[in-house]
């Protein structure tokens, strides 16, 4: 536990999370309530909700870019600008460009980007008019190079391109934008793929120098470090959180220089 007036601490301050039900998102709000802050929750619906360590809720499908924007609009309108926001709402299908067309690209880039952008675009307008925040975009190791999942991989990449804009125009107003790009993260997500193919992660462990998936937890941390005070003058980077997937090819080292 950090002490009281540590910078890593978010202590009074209010913090709004999109995907609050989901895998990650859940433990980025015990994370984020351990370190001090009070936690705003945001989903499709209020059941997904259920249970979690909040001051309070907005909902929305973030499928639907404008229904997103006005459920933003009316929530600020009413309590005004967080200190800090983690956009982590995403979901992909296609796994490779066998299994896009049309809509699935049209879908995918709705949610994960232009959804996005419409939640975070009238509270980036209300930080700057307050003259400080911090937003942290969810990203994907999908947007440094390609694991698959065409669209999705597209727009969590149009997620950094953003970010890097909102640090560079908003920037003097205070308003600070990073992103965040894990790789394979242990959720509850992964349980039917286990239990169809309990083999899987002998294929996928490999590619992982640290030899192992990353936990929720350890995305949740990064977050809270961005939002903290402690990266006060860091904004406009890309941090990966993927146990070392793209720092090189562990499976081309292994089976062509080491023979394995």
């Amino acid at each position: 536990m950090t002490e009281p007036n540590s910078p890593f601490r978010l202590d009074g301050k209010t913090v709004l999370i999109s995907g609050a039900g989901g895998g990650i998102g859940q433990s980025l709000v015990k994370t984020f309530r351990e370190a001090g802050a009070s936690v705003i929750g945001a989903d499709r619906e209020a059941a997904m909700l259920d249970g979690l360590d909040l001051a309070g809720t907005v909902l929305f499908d973030q499928a639907d870019p404008k229904a997103t924007r006005a459920a933003i609009t009316a929530w600020l309108a009413t309590h005004g600008a967080p200190d800090a926001v983690v956009s982590n709402a995403g979901f992909t299908r296609a796994e490779h460009f066998g299994q896009v067309d049309d809509d699935v690209w049209a879908s995918e880039l709705s949610i994960n980007l232009n959804g996005a952008y419409a939640m975070t675009d009238p509270i980036v307008a209300a930080m700057a008019a307050r003259g400080r925040g911090s937003l942290v975009f969810i990203s994907s190791v999908n947007a440094l190079a390609h694991f698959g999942n065409p669209a999705y991989s597209a727009a969590k990449a149009g997620l950094i391109a953003y970010a890097k804009a909102i640090a560079v125009e908003r920037g003097a107003a205070g308003v600070r934008a990073n992103v965040i790009c894990p790789g394979s993260v242990r959720t509850p997500a992964w349980d039917h793929r286990l239990a169809a193919d309990p083999t899987l992660l002998d294929n996928v462990l490999p590619h992982y120098p640290l030899g192992r998936m990353v936990l929720p937890s350890e995305v949740a941390n990064a977050a809270v470090f961005y939002c903290s005070d402690a990266a006060s003058g860091i904004t406009g980077t890309v941090l990966p959180v993927d146990a070392g997937l793209t720092a090189g090819n562990l499976r081309f080292v292994d089976e062509v220089l080491r023979g394995k």
